[in-house]
């Protein structure tokens, strides 16, 4: 069995967070999203996102890619039901990022811009892609680095959980090489604190630290570089 931990933080300018998440090591599932469209409507997708998919998992019989992905499908059918019952509710949506434990490794289905990371003896990398504006339209046209940081596009996320059926899920297959660690985490986290630093802080938990110890330095990191937004990471470890 892997080990996890998670942690979540509104950030230092939040009045109140938005992001959820759900780790279940013993079944193997790792949940993490970004909820959007005013509080308690960002609360409640990212929420409602997250048990669907736990309980999906939890009722099937099989553990494979399909049970996934269906998952995440029924997520984003239960966010758009529950918006359009609800006026309160309209316009709701939320990034998801999911990780299941299979014979063969890990299986992520993401959709959005929550990460999700693999450091093993091949170094720190980024699994997911965001579907953003940034990554699917920004680059693709030229833009530099820097421009895309201050771009007035750069939070437009190109899907969600709850923004339209059909949905576009990326879906990802990682094998755990050896000693391997997955971070999770909300753009809360990757938007602010981004490349040694971030590696840095991941690779004291694949040395050994805590992994409660790990998420909250994560956090506090973020925290120290301004904290505009809610922050949440989840941290799952091989043994070894």
């Amino acid at each position: 069995m892997l080990e996890a931990a998670a942690a979540s933080d509104q950030g230092c300018v939040r009045s109140n967070n938005e992001d959820y998440c759900l780790i279940e090591p013993q079944l193997g599932l790792y949940v993490l999203a970004d909820g959007m469209g005013g509080a308690k409507a960002g609360e409640r997708a990212s929420r409602l996102a997250v048990e669907t998919v736990a309980k999906m998992v939890h009722s099937s019989d099989r553990r494979d890619s399909q049970v996934l992905l269906q998952a995440v499908e029924e997520a984003n059918r239960q966010v758009l039901d529950a918006a359009q019952h609800d006026a309160e509710l309209e316009g709701m949506g939320t990034t998801l990022v999911v990780a299941l434990e299979l014979e063969s490794g890990l299986d992520i289905a993401s959709v959005g811009d929550s990460r999700a990371y693999l450091l093993d003896e091949d170094g720190f990398r980024v699994i997911t892609d965001d579907q953003t504006w940034v990554n699917e339209v920004g680059r693709p046209l030229g833009l530099d680095e820097e421009s895309l940081r201050n771009h007035p596009m750069r939070h437009v996320l190109t899907m969600a959980i709850g923004a339209s059926a059909p949905l576009a899920v990326n879906y990802y297959s990682v094998p755990l090489k050896g000693r391997a660690l997955l971070l999770m985490c909300s753009d809360g986290l990757h938007g602010v604190v981004q490349g040694e630093d971030l590696e840095r802080i991941v690779r004291a938990g694949w040395n050994g630290l805590s992994l409660a110890d790990s998420c909250q330095n994560l956090i506090d990191a973020a925290k120290e570089a301004g904290g505009p937004d809610n922050i949440t990471v989840v941290l799952v470890r091989k043994p070894g």
